[in-house]
């Protein structure tokens, strides 16, 4: 066997460094907030709406926002997507401000209805942004046969929203938010107005998108099933003001099915999250 020279060993050593990067990369915090509150001015009384939030959301990961109305899971959600400004704490999304990540389109956002313009197409809903950002006629061709694919609405492009099921109009919602390639997909409650069935339909097709994608996706809900299901990281919320109950790291394969509700490991999970939940409302009392 040929011994390795200096320069091979050389190689060998930056590729393992290489690699360790990468882990590292992959391990990458992607939101982090400290200490975070954000209070509503009225006049009558202030609205506390978050408080002392401490949270962490690493790349790859899927994580879900769940708690009665009115805890705060959407607020948090646009505080992320700089909709909302912080009255106090700290919040870095991909290591700067929500504000740059803004700016620099790191994120596509889904929101409770679709928003689909009626008088466009699908494929010109999925270009809309593409426009906006100055893709080329070409680029965007491109992305939306790619993105239709991944929703499975290959072959609708030419159809208008009014023409097809609320479902679809939600996963086009998704094509039209992936259609620049963001870094992370935040989602609010984008299934809760559709009936169980369609639901879980759509929930599985989340979890292929999301192994397909590797996308970070933070995802708003008042589901416990939907929470337990989809994520890697569930947070429960309490009320008033909005703070975290209970982080809960999932062990459950992230291939899974809906066969996997009715095992023990997944009910345990959902009797956790449950059980927050109940517990939260005691700072009601």
């Amino acid at each position: 066997m040929a011994q390795k020279t200096t320069g091979d060993l050389a190689k060998d050593q930056a590729g393992s460094e290489a690699n360790t990067g990468a882990k590292s990369a992959s391990r990458a915090s992607v939101i982090h907030a400290q200490n975070l509150s954000l209070t509503f001015p009225a006049a009558d009384a202030p609205v506390h709406a978050l408080s002392d939030i401490d949270l962490e959301v690493k790349r790859g990961e899927f994580v879900s926002f769940i708690g009665p109305s009115g805890c705060g899971k959407t607020t948090l959600l646009r505080v992320i997507a700089d909709l909302e400004q912080p009255t106090s704490g700290s919040i870095t999304v991909n290591g700067g401000s929500p504000e740059q990540a803004r700016r620099d389109r790191s994120y596509g956002y889904v929101f409770q209805a679709a928003g689909l313009y009626p008088w466009r197409t699908i494929a010109g809903n999925i270009a809309l942004p593409l426009e906006i950002m100055g893709y080329t006629r070409a680029e965007q061709k491109k992305r939306i046969a790619k993105n239709l694919e991944l929703v499975n609405l290959a072959g609708f492009e030419r159809k208008f929203p009014w023409q097809l099921s609320g479902g679809m109009q939600q996963r086009a919602s998704i094509a039209r938010a992936l259609a620049f390639d963001p870094e992370l997909l935040l989602m609010d409650e984008p299934f809760g107005a559709l009936d169980e069935i369609v639901r879980d339909h759509l929930n599985e097709q989340l979890l292929r998108l999301w192994a397909k994608t590797e996308k970070t996706v933070v995802f708003v809900t008042h589901s416990i099933p939907e929470a337990v299901f989809l994520s890697t990281k569930i947070v429960v919320m309490s009320p008033r003001p909005g703070r975290i109950y209970d982080i809960i790291e999932s062990d459950l394969p992230r291939d899974r099915d809906l066969d996997i509700r009715e095992t023990p490991e997944f009910l345990e999970i959902a009797h956790r999250v449950r059980e927050g939940l109940r517990a939260g409302h005691s700072y009601e009392d």
